[in-house]
């Protein structure tokens, strides 16, 4: 029985002889340094109170990195980096973790215990240090005033030039050990954190030019899969075109739809209506355009990426562009004038308001409220006039302005729980503790009718937060189209460079922990915007919401 295992281990054994003397790429060992790097920088007490310049530290071992030649070397410069940082006491609070509260989906250390890459006295060395971790206070992270993570003590580098290697490093390492120790939803990505790393490091290290270097930062932001996700600098702008078609374009049913005009006295010269469907831009299709840009787009869902994917694919560097489109069945053929996005005037502000109303009273007894609008001093008012409706539609296809307490309060007949908070855990990086569970209503309700909410890809962050709250109410439906999947208050930091960035910093779920990313709020009946009806001027989800509400 005993010699099937001694030729297992004999044949495994050699094999790590083998592997521990085999030649690295410069892309290993990156991959690896930028693991062990940002470990220490969260878990190692003297590294975690701030006693060490850490991108000083990563730049003096970075050359004897490049000088090692198999995992063996590799290691042994690790454990000599590790040593140099100081003795690590033991820590007897550390094993004190209340299990029932730990949220383990991101948590990903498996790699300390040991693979071809680390030695086992390396692996030793990493696993006490997890052990016997940091705790308390941290130099460079802390919890905002919402609980989500606040990353302090970092250096800008506002002198950063794009042709320094180091830097660029730097840059990849440090946001994607942000991502990987505090990001609430990495399990929930498409391509593994750890996949990414690997697929990024020669991107960064060696970039074609300063517009490639800003490019890869926003592929990098783009695989976090997360609608708050986003990063913008002048060179990514210019590389998608500083001009502008006055038509605003959406995909609907997976074409690109006219579906209303940015500025409606510079798009009326040129013949481009709603409805019409645009197949072609400068003789290259919509797939064509899309495939150059998707992987630059950020968004939770194909909902949300496919609204976004308008801002990146009607742009460009021309003012003209010569579009091929489609109307009533016939292919067509002109060319549009491109302005500056400002000579467009469009109110972006207004946009995320939704209609122009703040309510208003329909046939039927109906009363529709626009979230967008309604502040939290004019909620009384209009739940007064609209109290004798036997329904009101709330219209949360906008930016609600924080009148969901307000409003639930008048719906709610018992006070109950709508979400289930997701905190990152400081002192165990990598691990999540759930947190609160939040109650709306007040136990009196004060309207009695039907309510219906109107959601759309529109519907994300805090909208959706806000649908998720009025869900509790008795008598409430919920109409439309796949939210846009990113909930949760956002973690706002600098890159290197002092580029601005930012991500979702908590988790938000139902409270039975239904998730909300990606996947987006509760819907009781689907309804999708089509062609002809914004053609025909329609809103397909209210006309269903007034449907509903005769029907019942």
């Amino acid at each position: 029985m005993k010699q099937p295992f001694l030729i297992l281990f004999t044949l495994v054994f050699g094999f790590n002889i083998i592997y521990s003397q085999k030649k690295l790429t410069e892309n290993e060992k990156l991959f690896a340094t930028a693991k062990v790097w940002g470990f220490l920088k969260y878990y190692h007490p003297s590294v975690s109170e701030g006693n060490f310049d850490w991108d000083n530290e990563l730049f003096k071992i970075l050359p004897k990195v490049k000088e090692s030649t198999n995992a063996e070397q590799l290691s042994e410069i690790y454990i000599n980096w590790i040593e140099s940082l100081g003795e690590v006491e033991t820590c007897k609070k550390c094993s004190r973790e209340n299990k029932s509260l730990l949220f383990e989906n991101n948590f990903d250390l498996g790699w300390i215990d040991g693979n071809l890459l680390i030695s086992d006295k390396l692996s030793q060395k990493l696993k006490f240090i997890e052990q016997n971790r940091h705790l308390g206070e941290k130099h460079y992270i802390t919890y905002s005033n919402t609980g989500s993570i606040k990353v302090i003590n970092e250096i800008d580098y506002a002198d950063f030039d794009w042709n320094n290697k180091n830097l660029r490093i730097l840059t990849l390492f440090r946001y994607w050990n942000i991502v990987e120790y505090f990001f609430p939803y990495k399990y929930q990505m498409d391509s593994p954190w750890n996949e990414v790393l690997y697929k990024m490091i020669p991107k960064f290290l060696n970039p074609r030019s300063a517009v490639d270097f800003h490019l890869a930062l926003m592929e990098l932001v783009a695989h976090l899969d997360d609608g708050h996700a986003n990063i913008s600098t002048d060179l990514i702008m210019s590389f998608f075109g500083d001009y502008w078609m006055p038509q605003k374009i959406e995909l609907v049913e997976d074409k690109a739809v006219v579906t209303e005009y940015y500025n409606e006295k510079l798009a009326k010269p040129f013949d481009l209506r709603i409805g019409d469907v645009i197949t072609k831009l400068d003789n290259k299709t919509l797939d064509e355009l899309l495939l150059e840009k998707e992987k630059y787009i950020s968004g939770s869902n194909i909902s949300k990426k496919k609204q976004k994917a308008s801002y990146t694919i009607f742009r460009g560097s021309n003012d003209s562009v010569r579009v091929e489109y489609i109307r009533e069945g016939k292919r067509l053929n002109t060319m549009i004038k491109r302005f500056p996005l400002d000579n467009l005037n469009y109110n972006w502000a207004e946009e995320r308001k939704g209609i122009k109303e703040t309510y208003k009273i329909f046939d039927g007894n109906i009363g529709y409220v626009n979230l967008g609008r309604l502040t939290i001093k004019e909620v009384p008012k209009v739940m007064k006039a609209l109290e004798s409706m036997k329904a009101i539609i709330f219209d949360i296809r906008n930016y609600p302005q924080a009148t969901l307490f307000s409003i639930s309060n008048y719906i709610t007949s018992n006070k109950s729980d709508f979400y289930k908070l997701l905190l990152p855990n400081l002192d165990y990086p990598g691990q999540f503790i759930w947190g609160h569970t939040g109650k709306a209503g007040n136990n009196k309700l004060k309207y009695t009718g039907t309510v219906v909410l109107l959601v759309s890809e529109k519907t994300q962050s805090h909208a959706e937060f806000t649908t998720m709250c009025l869900q509790t109410g008795d008598n409430v439906t919920t109409i439309g189209s796949q939210t846009a999947g990113a909930d949760g208050n956002i973690s706002r930091f600098d890159t290197v460079g002092g580029f601005k960035t930012q991500m979702s910093g908590l988790g938000i779920f139902y409270p039975d922990g239904t998730e909300t990313q990606r996947v987006g709020i509760r819907i009781d009946i689907e309804v999708k915007p089509t062609i002809d009806g914004i053609k025909q001027g329609r809103d397909e989800v209210l006309e269903k919401a007034m449907e509903f509400i005769k029907q019942n």
